[in-house]
């Protein structure tokens, strides 16, 4: 088992997000459930997100609860098929046609597009 140390050594994959209800911004770390906190400017909730990390790993490790570990991008290959309408089919070749690009890049310009505009998800 690691130490508390190592674990807050490791790259946890930090959100950091305007607090409607509140103000100011919420940062959590969605590897470790329920590890969030809120500061009144990025800064202060990036400042903040370490000490709830190390909060919730002692508590876990009191609990002696599994802590998980962050993902790394080697756990991607980068592909997954999907099966789709024909009539999909269609109208995503055309508009990649129409771009002048393969539906593979079309499809992957789409996703990242609405990946991006809808930010983060929630807590």
């Amino acid at each position: 088992m690691k130490t508390i140390d190592e674990y807050m050594a490791l790259p946890y994959k930090i959100e950091i997000m305007p607090d409607a209800d509140e103000g100011g911004f919420a940062a959590r770390l969605p590897e470790l459930p329920g590890c969030i906190t809120v500061g009144e400017t990025k800064e202060d909730a990036l400042a903040n997100i370490e000490d709830a990390k190390r909060a919730w790993i002692e508590a876990a490790m009191e609990d002696g609860l599994s802590i998980p570990e962050p993902l790394s991008l080697d756990d991607y290959s980068g592909q997954f098929k999907l099966r789709i309408p024909k009539s999909l089919h269609r109208s995503l070749a055309e508009h990649a046609r129409e771009e002048g690009t393969s539906m593979n890049q079309y499809c992957l310009y789409l996703l990242s597009k609405n990946d991006t505009a809808e930010g983060v998800n929630g807590l």
